[in-house]
């Protein structure tokens, strides 16, 4: 399976702090915006990535990330000119697809808990073993601010409504989605929405009706964010923050990913540690280092 990370849009909700920079660029609380999505995907065991983000910011990213080699990863970037919706993804990275399944994550999302490794690898084998979709719920206070889906007592999903004015469920649907190869086929037959848009909420409805698309429920022990706004910016910084000094490990921290992971060696971690300045990261790195020596 291969893994996108939408990092495109305007940023409306943030302005102006988007006016010059990615959303995705932006800190939360200690790192940048995007290392929570990727983060996500590494720990799915997914290491084949592609980013797709404006003209304005690709070279950002690239500066940020590389090609990823340093982290046991292999990244690539391509253009969303203009917002054209979440599907779009698979249009524009049909040819990084190839024959493989996908998952895509939004860059603004930020989801962490116990057990993540474990449901992740479950909606992998969902994808590949049965071809089925696999979107994840998250319960919510406000349902009517998102994309929602109603389930049977049997945990199966029975509709999909995108804001609705009087929801029938509070299981938001996140910014976390697992799909077969023909994804790319149902995105080219998407009609664009009323704001002109390929939507997610279609495609997961194709697969609605015909059966082909499961839930995972996150429970109170995940905590999943949309980072997109400026309070829920701050919110997730705060809460890095007091999980980091709390634990005094780090949450997202894509070296420490890789090592755990063995994609990289501890020569390549130590390695690393001269492309870092001088910083409390790099101090977090060392001690990784020292401590498996």
């Amino acid at each position: 399976m291969k893994g996108i990370i939408l990092a495109g849009g305007e940023g409306s909700r943030l302005y102006p702090l988007t006016k010059a920079v990615s959303k995705q660029l932006l800190p939360v609380y200690d790192q940048p915006m995007i290392y929570y999505p990727i983060s996500v995907l590494m720990v799915a065991g997914i290491t084949e990535i592609l980013i797709i983000t404006t003209p304005d910011h690709k070279k950002i990213f690239e500066n940020l990330l590389g090609d990823g080699s340093n982290i046991g990863l292999n990244l690539s970037y391509t253009i969303q000119d203009k917002p054209r919706g979440l599907a779009d993804a698979f249009i524009l990275g049909e040819e990084f697809i190839g024959n493989d399944s996908i998952c895509l994550m939004l860059g603004d999302n930020l989801l962490y808990g116990d057990g993540l490794t474990k449901i992740l690898k479950e909606s992998i084998n969902q994808v590949e073993d049965n071809e089925n979709a696999v979107v994840f719920g998250y319960y919510v206070n406000k349902p009517e601010d998102y994309g929602i889906i109603q389930l049977n007592q049997n945990g199966e999903i029975v509709s999909i409504e995108e804001k609705p004015s009087h929801p029938t469920s509070n299981y938001a649907i996140i910014g976390l989605y697992f799909y077969p190869n023909n994804v790319i086929q149902l995105a080219k037959k998407v009609k664009p929405s009323l704001r002109g848009e390929i939507e997610i909420t279609s495609i997961n409805q194709a697969y609605l009706n015909n059966n082909k698309i499961k839930a995972n429920l996150l429970g109170r022990g995940f905590t999943w964010m949309d980072t997109g706004t400026h309070e829920s910016l701050l919110e997730a910084s705060q809460l890095i923050k007091s999980l980091e000094k709390r634990t005094g490990l780090k949450i997202g921290c894509l070296e420490e990913i890789a090592f755990n992971k063995g994609l990289i060696s501890q020569k390549d971690l130590k390695k690393s540690l001269q492309n870092i300045q001088d910083s409390p990261y790099k101090n977090y790195i060392l001690k990784l280092v020292t401590r498996n020596e």
